[in-house]
């Protein structure tokens, strides 16, 4: 992780595992740039994969690269899902749902504060 001090919520989600509540992110500039990892700045997703999923939490139909974010198992509160972290890092993310949208089909449903933007 780079030399960062992470916010309660931050570090409950990203080092816990946890989730933010739904439609509780401000939101990010709707602009070209790239989402990066909060923890250690690598860049996850394209602002050009981004979608509003009205699921309360930022969706992308694709990482940046196939090998920016890994994925894993989650048996986690009686559900079998797919979870969603940084490659780099291991920082929790998020999940991944086969109901997004065309051609990828894939929802990466990522918590905000995940997340930082960086404009292009």
């Amino acid at each position: 992780m780079e030399n960062k001090k992470l916010s309660k919520i931050e570090y409950a989600v990203t080092q816990l595992g946890e989730t933010e509540p739904p439609f509780s992110h401000p939101g990010f500039p709707s602009q070209p740039g790239q989402f990066t990892c909060i923890c250690c700045s690598k860049e996850l997703f394209s602002s050009s994969e981004k979608y509003e999923s009205g699921s309360g939490w930022p969706s992308f139909s694709n990482p940046i690269t196939k090998d920016a974010v890994a994925t894993t198992v989650d048996r986690s509160h009686g559900m079998i899902r797919t979870e969603v972290h940084c490659n780099h890092c291991q920082a929790h993310l998020g999940h991944v749902f086969e109901d997004g949208p065309a051609p990828s089909g894939l929802r990466y449903c990522i918590n905000g504060v995940a997340l930082k933007f960086k404009k292009t």
